[in-house]
């Protein structure tokens, strides 16, 4: 009985020791970027300013998806998504929102990354 409760004992003790990764997945879009899409723009002008789409579908070609998921210590702390329609290859439609700047991070780090 006492190696039992000593075992689940440290079990439980141990449980929380375990190291949580933190996990950044996705395009880093921020609303400074964001902003400055507009109706009409061509597909390398929106490429020029976010980047290349985590998701072209090619069953969905006139469409683009921005996704963005940060996790810490194995908590969600932010996620995004943003959609690009295109029609002609013109922008016709924009869904979702960017955040000002990504949680946790400096702004300096993220205008280094994309350089």
């Amino acid at each position: 009985m006492r190696t039992t409760a000593f075992a689940l004992c440290t079990a439980l003790f141990l449980g929380g020791c375990i190291y949580k990764i933190d996990v950044q997945q996705g395009n880093v879009v921020v609303q400074e970027q964001f902003s400055k899409v507009k109706i009409g723009m061509s597909r390398p002008e929106v490429r020029q300013l976010l980047g290349t789409p985590l998701l072209a579908d090619p069953f969905h070609a006139n469409r683009w998806d921005y996704y963005f998921y940060n996790e810490k210590r194995g908590r969600e702390v932010e996620k995004h998504r943003i959609t690009i329609h295109f029609a002609d290859d013109k922008v016709l439609r924009i869904e979702g929102t960017a955040p000002v700047a990504i949680k946790g991070e400096e702004r300096g780090a993220i205008e280094e990354r994309r350089k």
